[in-house]
């Protein structure tokens, strides 16, 4: 995350990253996760179906351009690109529930000792 320029981008810190992939997906980049809405939240960051890749089977609006599968590698460039695209929308990192419910105005300087 660090050599992808996460530390810092659109003000997010890099333990708030890292605080956010730890609850997401525990960092597990094969992490998938069926949402009630019939939606799927694919890799490190659980990036959705719905908005952000395609998975061939939910009607998405595909704002990362991708292919759903593409998040599920060990080589999470792909992923940095849609989480950064997700962040830069209004939401910001609040899109991720897991990052509002355990890091936000949490001491998350933890995650990186």
């Amino acid at each position: 995350l660090k050599a992808a320029a996460m530390d810092g981008y659109r003000g997010i810190s890099l333990a708030n990253w890292v605080c956010l992939t730890e609850w997401e997906s525990q960092f597990n980049t094969q992490a998938i996760n069926h949402n009630k809405d019939k939606s799927t939240d694919y890799g490190i960051f659980q990036i959705n179906s719905r908005w952000w890749c395609d998975d061939g089977q939910t009607r998405s609006a595909n704002g990362c351009n991708i292919r759903c599968s593409d998040l599920l590698t060990d080589n999470i460039s792909t992923a940095i690109r849609c989480a950064k695209r997700v962040v830069g929308d209004p939401q910001g990192i609040e899109a991720w529930v897991a990052w509002r419910v355990h890091c936000k105005n949490q001491d998350v300087s933890t995650y990186l000792s």
